[in-house]
């Protein structure tokens, strides 16, 4: 019995992750089998979490894997890392640090570059749309308020809650993190578009910088008409 048949008839727990890669990949070279193929790439980026954290562009440079591939390995990779952090309800409204969280986090945990993302809520602190701002390769890149407010203000948003990972894994903010804060916060008391939160992500952790003082805090007056 082939794998796949294997695999549909028992399940993947049989299954070790080079075998699940192996399904993933398809076929093998005219020298190395698929199977052969997942042990390789298992052992050359140290396990599955940093295989996760790879680029296409990674994945492409190792024997055996073309374009096709790569995408369909990154591919496959991505849609587990969703599944384990879905995002909140989008209908919910955002009232916490840990709420804007939920719809933030999933989509920057894990990720080898630091990546800006604001997430644009109505007038009721529903979401309305979720963008991604900036990637940098190294350090967080210097934010532009227009890169923030020009979405904000096509979408009609009434607040905006942004976020940021640290590849590191430690959410520290950092001093040019609170300085991109109050920067921002500034341009969008000129344009009456709050700046509810800066949301640091790390490794299964995140720092709100609201609750470090450099916004205002989240309380009844700033989510007043929120409630059902």
């Amino acid at each position: 019995m082939r794998p796949r048949e294997h695999y549909r008839h028992e399940g993947p727990a049989r299954f070790g992750d080079a075998e699940l890669l192996a399904l993933v990949v398809g076929t093998g070279t005219a020298d190395r089998s698929a199977l052969e193929i997942g042990a390789a790439l298992l052992s050359h980026f140290g396990g599955l979490p940093a295989l996760a954290g790879a680029q296409v562009a990674d994945l492409q440079r190792q024997p055996g894997l073309g374009l096709a591939r790569a995408v369909r390995v990154h591919a496959a990779l991505e849609l587990g890392r969703r599944s384990l952090h879905a995002p909140g309800d989008p209908s919910h409204p955002i009232r916490s640090p840990a709420d804007a969280h939920a719809h933030l986090g999933p989509a920057l945990r894990g990720r080898p570059d630091e990546e800006l993302h604001a997430l644009y809520l109505d007038r009721r602190h529903r979401p309305r749309a979720h963008r991604m701002l900036t990637r940098g390769s190294d350090g967080f890149t210097v934010v532009d308020p227009r890169q923030v407010f020009r979405p904000a203000v096509s979408l009609g948003a009434f607040a905006v809650v942004l976020a940021h990972n640290h590849p590191s894994g430690d959410p520290t903010p950092s001093a040019q993190d609170r300085e991109v804060t109050r920067r921002v916060a500034a341009a969008g008391r000129i344009l009456g578009i709050a700046l509810l939160d800066h949301l640091v992500v790390g490794d299964g952790d995140y720092v709100s910088l609201a609750e470090q003082g450099e916004l205002p805090a989240w309380d009844r007056a700033q989510v007043a008409g929120v409630a059902a």
